[in-house]
């Protein structure tokens, strides 16, 4: 049976829940389900999706609470009769709360919420009740701080984020752009260069490095909108702002360093082994679910900046290591594959029709 979903997606810039939503709703429609998103209207998740030929409807959602977005999205609502409706973000899942709570009961399509973030929800009643018909964890991680905030299991499914496999790339060559020597080892960050996602440890990583590895270590933060040459932790450091084609950046890459303190599951690490590049990481959140340490990358003990040191010298070092690592990669990328992230929410998306817990 083919589906109606209308997709909510409140967020302003483009980050991994954007490129899930815009994901999900093209995969859904090339299985034969006919996906709308409503998103911000000179955001990038809106321009991208009528790139890929998805329905736009442009709501200007500057707060949860936003009488005017409310009024709108009950008009979509009222007019498209979507069998489903699907937040994506903590924005999206308050309006469309809202909407729907202005609705006659029987004209009331149900709500999924994907949770992407692992630390404890809050207004687990009015937010998480039964007005939601079923909750998308992406993660076990995310899942389970879902339950231990008083959240059912049995409400909750499991969904891994998933990306698509990198065809032909041609890594950017990071040594030859700046000009730096040719046995160095590039390491990269990837994210949008906030605290949260652990660019404020970068300089407590560079600093415990080993002289010879720091030495023989040159990084590149991908992402952000900053573009510049600098330092951090006496190790030379290029910002090159934001960049379209970051399969390209990526591959650049000798290793991924992923220092984030919180982590629903990290689609960054899925890209980085996809492209045959080993990743580092703390074991938090959903990464141990990606990384198997020793096997496709290594993990280390959450907020601990010399432990992180310590693997990074290991696999500067290391040259057999890194190969081994990286080669393992795109076998376990492949685990976290589009395909199975559609095939995953549609399943949820029957459990909420045939009405089953």
């Amino acid at each position: 049976m083919s589906l109606e979903i209308l997709h909510i997606d409140a967020g302003k810039s483009w980050r991994g829940g954007q490129r899930q939503a815009l994901l999900l709703a093209v995969g859904l429609s090339e299985s034969g389900d006919r996906s709308s998103i409503v998103a911000q209207p000179r955001g990038p998740l809106a321009a991208r999706a009528r790139a890929a030929g998805i329905r736009v409807l442009p709501v200007e959602m500057p707060s949860e609470w936003s009488p005017r977005a409310v009024r709108q999205l009950r008009g979509i609502i009222r007019s498209g009769a979507p069998d489903l409706i699907h937040a994506h973000d903590a924005r999206g899942h308050g309006l469309a709360l809202l909407a729907l709570a202005t609705l006659p009961r029987a004209s009331r399509p149900p709500l999924v919420v994907t949770r992407r973030v692992v630390f404890p929800p809050r207004s687990v009643r009015f937010k998480y009740g039964t007005r939601v018909a079923r909750l998308i964890a992406i993660s076990e991680a995310v899942r389970d701080s879902m339950t231990a905030a008083g959240i059912p299991g049995d409400r909750i499914s499991v969904v891994h984020s998933g990306v698509p496999a990198p065809r032909a790339v041609t890594p950017r060559d990071w040594r030859r752009e700046c000009h730096w020597p040719a046995n160095c080892i590039v390491c990269g960050v990837v994210g949008a260069m906030t605290g949260e996602k652990g660019v404020a440890s970068i300089a407590a990583v560079a600093q415990r490095l080993p002289a010879d590895a720091a030495r023989d270590t040159r990084l590149v933060l991908i992402g952000g909108e900053r573009g510049d040459r600098s330092t951090l932790g006496g190790i030379e450091v290029h910002r090159p702002g934001f960049i379209e084609e970051v399969h390209e950046a990526m591959a650049g890459l000798d290793v991924l360093w992923h220092p984030s303190s919180s982590e629903g599951l990290g689609t960054a690490v899925i890209d980085a082994m996809a492209l045959a590049v080993p990743p580092i990481a703390y074991a938090t959140g959903g990464l141990p679910e990606l990384i198997e340490h020793g096997a496709n990358g290594l993990l280390v003990r959450p907020g601990d900046p010399a432990s992180f040191a310590a693997a990074a010298a290991k696999l500067i070092r290391d040259g057999a290591l890194r190969s081994r690592l990286a080669a393992a990669g795109p076998a376990r990328s492949a685990l976290f594959g589009v395909a199975r992230m559609v095939e995953g929410t549609r399943e949820a998306y029957a459990k909420v029709l045939a009405k089953e817990p």
